[in-house]
C-alpha cells in the first residue's frame, strides 16, 4: 500500500484524521508546546502540556507519548514527541532533529492509517524534514509476512500542516528521498536466495525502465571475464550465480559536468574460502548496502534532475567457498592491468570496487565516489551510525562530509596515512589486498582502493559497514535492519556538484 502525501494549511484540531503528530519541548518548567501544536494544547481542558507532564513527559529528543484526545480535537488522538530544547530566538529547529522527531512519531502510530504531523513548519526546508522523516519512520519491510497482525503496513494518508512558501515542492522532494531511500532498504533487508546477483543488477533495470533519464547496461559474467574484470569474476567465481557489472547513467541536456559513483554490491558474503564465523555471518546479506545505496541515489537523482551529469557503477557478486572458488594466494589481474595478490578471500568487496573504479575513469568524470560496506574495522573506529570518509585530497573528502550533514547523516572525515601502504606489499604482485598487520584495517582498505585512482582525479570512499544495516533497536526514523545508508548524501553531492 502506498502512502498518500499532502500538505494542508487547516487547524490540526479540526482534522478528520486518526491521530495528529505534535511536537514539545524540554523547559525548567516541564513541557512546552512547539510551534504548531499551539492550537491542539489550547483545545485540552487544562492544556496538553500538563497532560504530558502528569505522564512524565519531559520533552527529550524523540521521547513520544500518546494521549487520548477524549473530544477535545477532532482526531481520537495526539502524539507527542519531543523535540528538547527550544531553540534560541530567531534559530530554527535543527532539519535534523525533526526528521527524527516525525519518524519517532510515526513508528508510535500503530494502526492509525490517517496521521496528521503538526510539527514545526514554518520554512521549506522544515516541511521537508517533518516529511522525510515521516515517510522515512513509517518504512517496514513485510514481504515475508505471512501473519496479517504481525505486518504494520505503511500508513494510508500522511498530512503536513504548514503555510510556508514553497512547502508542497518541498514535500515533493522529500518523497522522492524516502521513495530511494526505502528501495535501497528493501534490497538490503531481501534474503539473498532471492536477491542473487542477476536478481540486483534486474532491479537496476527495473529502475531504469521506469525514468526516461536513465540508461543502463549490464555485463554478464562472460562479458566480464572478456572485458577482463578479473576482480569481480575472482570474487564471483566460487558461487553458483554469476556475477554481474551494471553501468547505471543519469544525463541533463543542460549539464557540463559528470560525477561517479561506484557501489559494493555482494549480495551474499560467506568470507569465501576464508570463511566467517557464524556470527558474522548472519547479517551478510547486507553487504551489498554500497550498491543498494547507489541505486537508490540515482532514481532519486533521476526525479528531483540536478543539472549534473551522473554515472554509477554497481559491482555486484556473491562471496561464496566451493571447489571453483579463489584461494589465498591467487592473483588476480585487475581491471586496466594491476595484478592483486588475494591474501584474504574475506576481503573481497575492495577487489569489486577496484575494477569498477577503474573503469568508471573511461567516463572522465571529474569526481568519483564509492560507498561500500568495506570493513568491520569501521565499526570498530566509528560505531554503527557513523560512517566514514576517505579521501585522496582535504577539499574533496570536506565536500563530502558536508554533503552528508547537510542531508542529515552521521559520517566522520578519516586519513589515509602513507605509512600504511607499505603493509599491502606483496612478494608477487604488484599489491596484496590486505596488509600484513590488523591495525587501521578501515584506512588501508581506503588505501588499497586509492592505487586504482589516477593521480589527477577527485575520489572520495565511504565506508558504511555499520551504518548501513541497523542490528540493534529501531530509533527516530531508522529501522531495524537495511536503513539506506549514504543514498541522501549521495544524491546531496549530486546536487552540490550541480550548483556549483
Amino acid at each position: 500500500m502506498s502512502t498518500s502525501l499532502s500538505v494542508i494549511t487547516e487547524s490540526p484540531s479540526s482534522l478528520d484524521v486518526d491521530a495528529v503528530v505534535v511536537g514539545y519541548h524540554s523547559t525548567t518548567a516541564g513541557p512546552e508546546p512547539a510551534v504548531g501544536a499551539r492550537d491542539v494544547d489550547a483545545a485540552f481542558a487544562g492544556g496538553l502540556a500538563r497532560s504530558l507532564s502528569l505522564l512524565g513527559a519531559t520533552g527529550a529528543a524523540e521521547e513520544v507519548h500518546t494521549v487520548a484526545s477524549l473530544g477535545a480535537i477532532s482526531a481520537p488522538v495526539v502524539i507527542a514527541v519531543g523535540l528538547g530544547s527550544p531553540p534560541e530566538d530567531g534559530v530554527a529547529i535543527d532539519a535534523d532533529t525533526l526528521s527524527r522527531a516525525a519518524g519517532a512519531a510515526l513508528r508510535a502510530r500503530g494502526e492509525r492509517a490517517r496521521v496528521a504531523l503538526a510539527l514545526p513548519g514554518e520554512s521549506a526546508e522544515q516541511v521537508e524534514a517533518v516529511a522525510l522523516g515521516a515517510l522515512l519512520g513509517d518504512y517496514s519491510f513485510d514481504r515475508y509476512r505471512t501473519d496479517e497482525d504481525s505486518a504494520k503496513g505503511a500508513a494510508e494518508q500522511l498530512l503536513v500542516v504548514s503555510s510556508a512558501a514553497g512547502a508542497s515542492q518541498a514535500a515533493g522532494r522529500a518523497e522522492a528521498l524516502a521513495a530511494s531511500v526505502n528501495l535501497a532498504r528493501d534490497l538490503v533487508n531481501t534474503p539473498p536466495a532471492d536477491l542473487v546477483p542477476a536478481d540486483l543488477a534486474a532491479a537496476a533495470e527495473e529502475v531504469a525502465r521506469q525514468s526516461d533519464a536513465l540508461r543502463i547496461e549490464t555485463l554478464d559474467e562472460q562479458a566480464l571475464v572478456d572485458g577482463g574484470y578479473g576482480g569481480i569474476v575472482g570474487v564471483g567465481q566460487g558461487s553458483a550465480n554469476p556475477p554481474r557489472l551494471v553501468r547505471l547513467s543519469y544525463g541533463h541536456p543542460d549539464a557540463t559536468r559528470t560525477i561517479a559513483f561506484v557501489g559494493k554490491g555482494i549480495t551474499f558474503d560467506s568470507g569465501g574460502l576464508s570463511l566467517k564465523p557464524a556470527g558474522s555471518m548472519d547479517w551478510m546479506k547486507s553487504d551489498m548496502g554500497g550498491a543498494a545505496a547507489v541505486l537508490g541515489a540515482m532514481r532519486a537523482i533521476a526525479e528531483l534532475r540536478p543539472e549534473v551529469n551522473v554515472v554509477s557503477y554497481l559491482a555486484i557478486a556473491e562471496n561464496m567457498p566451493s571447489g571453483t572458488a579463489q584461494r589465498p594466494s591467487d592473483v588476480l589481474t585487475m581491471y586496466g592491468g594491476t595484478t592483486v595478490e588475494v591474501m584474504n578471500t574475506d576481503a573481497e568487496g575492495r577487489l569489486v570496487m577496484a575494477d569498477a573504479i577503474v573503469r568508471a575513469h573511461e567516463d572522465e568524470p571529474e569526481l568519483i565516489v564509492d560507498v561500500a560496506t568495506l570493513t568491520g574495522a569501521q565499526l570498530v573506529a566509528l560505531g554503527t551510525r557513523v560512517f566514514g570518509v576517505m579521501a585522496n585530497d582535504d577539499a574533496t573528502r570536506e565536500e563530502v562530509v558536508t554533503a552528508a550533514t547537510a542531508a542529515g547523516e552521521s559520517s566522520w572525515p578519516m586519513p589515509l596515512p602513507e605509512e600504511l601502504r607499505k603493509g599491502l606489499d606483496s612478494t608477487v604482485a604488484d599489491i596484496a589486498n590486505v596488509a600484513g598487520e590488523r591495525w587501521g584495517g578501515m584506512l588501508s582498505a581506503g588505501l588499497f582502493l586509492k592505487e586504482f585512482v589516477a593521480d589527477d582525479m577527485a575520489w572520495a570512499h565511504l565506508d558504511i559497514a555499520g551504518p548501513s544495516f541497523n542490528q540493534g533497536q529501531e530509533y527516530g526514523y531508522t529501522p531495524v535492519g537495511g536503513t539506506g545508508a549514504a543514498t541522501r548524501t549521495l544524491v546531496r553531492v549530486a546536487e552540490t556538484r550541480a550548483e556549483n
